[in-house]
């Protein structure tokens, strides 16, 4: 399998996020699955993340912290460099939400951004 494992974390997690995360992958449901990042055109801004627990394909953009993998594909790279996954156990706007420092603009939801 063909990866590449950024020198310099392509995406960031949270101690919060790592935390979660870890709960998460411990469940027999998500063994050998890592989180994915990646982006899809949609949203009200143009453009819309989503998160989920993926196998890792050939191709991906690996960071690595604390022993956990973030998987990203190659187009989705391009918008997310630098951006920080964090986890919030809030009643209102809680789970796991992703800052992207090239998104210009993000509408209500927080989900959807305009580079």
């Amino acid at each position: 399998m063909s990866e590449t494992i950024a020198p310099e974390p392509l995406i960031r997690l949270t101690p919060s996020a790592e935390a979660e995360l870890r709960a998460w992958l411990a469940r027999p449901e998500y063994a050998g699955k890592h989180l994915r990042v990646y982006v899809e055109e949609g949203g009200c801004s143009g453009m819309q993340y989503a998160l989920t627990f993926d196998e890792q394909r050939d191709g991906d953009l690996v960071s690595e912290q604390a022993g956990l993998r973030v998987l990203v594909d190659g187009f989705s790279a391009q918008f997310l460099r630098g951006s920080t996954v964090d986890y919030s156990h809030a009643l209102t706007g809680g789970g796991f939400r992703l800052h992207i420092p090239a998104a210009r603009e993000s509408c209500g939801c927080g989900k959807s951004f305009h580079v």
